[in-house]
């Protein structure tokens, strides 16, 4: 591989969720497929990215560039992670300091809140580590996984954990079903706080 020649190109193709994309050479031809394993650390590409690589080629011989070196603009973790998380932070806590006063209250019980905390933690730790999955290709969280965390008080740490992560924001239809499941948590604690028993 040190024989070959550095070529230049553009990446035309990005799905950062699953941390692939393709690069298309300056010099014209196939697309050439890259992964984030081969990009500088901490460099996230956006399309149009201008990049020199190495063509090589995959255990099936399929055409994949090596040692990606940036050239032209691009995203870097530091500036693109984080991206909405204080905003999610914000309404996070907002939702977390209500529960604690409807607690104090006891309008609703105090293991509820602490319940609602661990959930959110737990909750965020799986899609930091679905995130990684993704960027590694290693194995997944199913996404009835992370919609029954949400569900069982662990949206909150969800709704933190995209918009740090970059994860699952555009996605479809899971981003309806993950409001879903926040709709159906506030309405569980409403009628909870309302002294209604809860239908099951």
């Amino acid at each position: 591989m040190g024989g070959r020649v550095r070529q230049e190109g553009a990446i035309t193709q990005w799905n950062d969720e699953r941390g692939f994309g393709f690069i298309t050479p300056a010099s014209g031809g196939s697309r050439v497929f890259v992964h984030v394993s081969e990009l500088p650390r901490g460099v996230r590409p956006v399309m149009g990215t201008a990049v020199s690589f190495v063509p090589g080629r995959d255990d099936r011989q399929r055409l994949r560039a090596t040692n990606v070196q940036v050239v032209g603009s691009v995203e870097r973790r530091g500036n693109s992670v984080g991206r909405g998380g204080p905003a999610a932070t914000g309404v996070s806590l907002i939702f977390l300091a209500l529960l604690g006063v409807l607690a104090a209250a006891r309008v609703l019980p105090v293991l509820v809140v602490g319940a609602t905390v661990l959930m959110s933690l737990f909750t965020f730790a799986l899609y930091r580590a679905d995130k990684s999955a993704a960027i590694k290709g290693a194995r997944r969280t199913p996404e009835s996984t992370l919609h029954v965390a949400a569900l069982l008080g662990g949206w909150p740490g969800a709704l933190i954990a995209q918009r740090v992560y970059r994860h699952k924001t555009r996605k479809q239809p899971f981003q309806t079903v993950f409001w879903i499941t926040v709709l159906t948590d506030c309405a569980a604690l409403i009628w909870m706080a309302a002294g209604q028993p809860l239908p099951f």
